[in-house]
């Protein structure tokens, strides 16, 4: 009998100023896999991520989380939601005025009901587990783009999620800062974090990934292991794609 997926996402639509944006878009993520999108700009592999985590609300389509459908018209149930789905943003989305520990420990806070003390070393802890718990008096103004991207997947961590979604985590950074981030993320999926990940970075999605998901115009129109799709011999539209990206 196979396992209950973590996350279970059945016919997402999503229509955006008369433009199918998604289109009954399907999808399971079992016990620590990772699954990576891929396809060209506008495909709709960020505003698939976005609607997982109902930062925009499909039009229709249904999410379970460990079998549990969604409900997000309960608020309730989709703030627990989202302590349980972690999102690492292109653009890092912290807060300027915070330190990184800080910048981790504010959700264990506010959402989780920590005292500060005790927040304050869970986030230290976090940092820590990304390689960074000498910046955590640092605001990310003196951090680099590769650090302030670890001081989110920290912040992410420290809620202990059941899943995390990655929007492009390295899309932001300077080419000798992708490997920095590049790294965490391959320790966490060594680590068995189930993780769904937006990404254009073809020999790490080759390396790691369970499955590769390609989405054009809305809608995944190829999906398979890395080996199945990008084999030298295989004629799929996500090895024609990834020979056009430039390295």
């Amino acid at each position: 009998m196979m396992e209950t997926p973590v996350l279970c996402i059945e016919n997402i639509t999503l229509t955006l100023g008369g433009r199918k944006i998604l289109d009954q878009v399907c999808l399971d993520i079992q016990r620590g896999e990772l699954k990576v999108l891929i396809g060209p700009s506008g495909a709709g592999k960020s505003s698939l991520l976005q609607c997982i985590n109902h930062l925009v609300r499909p039009d229709s389509g249904i999410i379970r989380l460990e079998g549990e459908k969604l409900d997000a018209a309960n608020t309730r149930a989709l703030c627990s939601f989202r302590t349980h789905v972690g999102m690492i943003f292109q653009d890092f989305n912290l807060f300027d005025h915070l330190s990184a520990e800080e910048n981790v420990a504010i959700a264990l806070r506010k959402v989780r009901g920590f005292p500060r003390r005790a927040a304050l070393d869970r986030a230290l802890e976090e940092l820590g587990r990304v390689g960074l718990a000498r910046y955590a008096a640092l605001y990310p103004a003196q951090l680099s783009g590769g650090q302030k991207q670890r001081v989110a997947i920290a912040r992410a961590l420290a809620m202990d999620p059941k899943v995390i979604l990655l929007d492009e985590p390295t899309s932001a950074l300077d080419p000798e800062l992708v490997g920095e981030v590049l790294a965490v993320i391959r320790e966490l999926a060594k680590a068995g974090m189930t993780m769904l990940m937006a990404t254009h970075q073809m020999d790490f999605a080759r390396a790691l990934a369970n499955e590769i998901l390609f989405m054009e115009h809305g809608v995944i129109v190829e999906r398979g292991t890395p080996e199945e799709l990008l084999r030298p011999d295989a004629v799929t539209r996500t090895r024609d794609f990834c020979a056009k990206l430039v390295v």
